[in-house]
């Protein structure tokens, strides 16, 4: 289940809190909801996901593609910010 709240809305930017998991269906649905809130007037969209408890492989692509599209990612847990590294890890000794 995922749940989408809009935590601050204004002509210029919109905060979003995502809730949950991001899979299966739940991908196309942030998707959606992403795009609604972006393409009608540029606006500026953040997305607060420190309550994200698991993301699929998709998931993790939808969250890549809209950080290249401009969209902040906020708060992301241990979890999530080691998934949307690019590339392999790195090894720090």
């Amino acid at each position: 289940m995922l749940r989408i709240t809009i935590v601050e809305s204004s002509k210029i930017a919109v905060t979003l809190r995502v809730e949950g998991r991001i899979t299966g269906p739940w991908v196309e649905e942030l998707r959606t909801a992403c795009n609604v809130h972006t393409l009608p007037d540029e606006v500026r969209l953040s997305l607060e996901l420190a309550d994200i408890s698991f993301a699929d492989a998709a998931g993790i692509a939808l969250l890549k593609e809209l950080r290249n599209r401009g969209v902040g990612l906020m708060c992301t847990t241990p979890f999530l910010a080691e998934q949307l590294k690019d590339g392999p890890p790195s090894l720090e000794f």
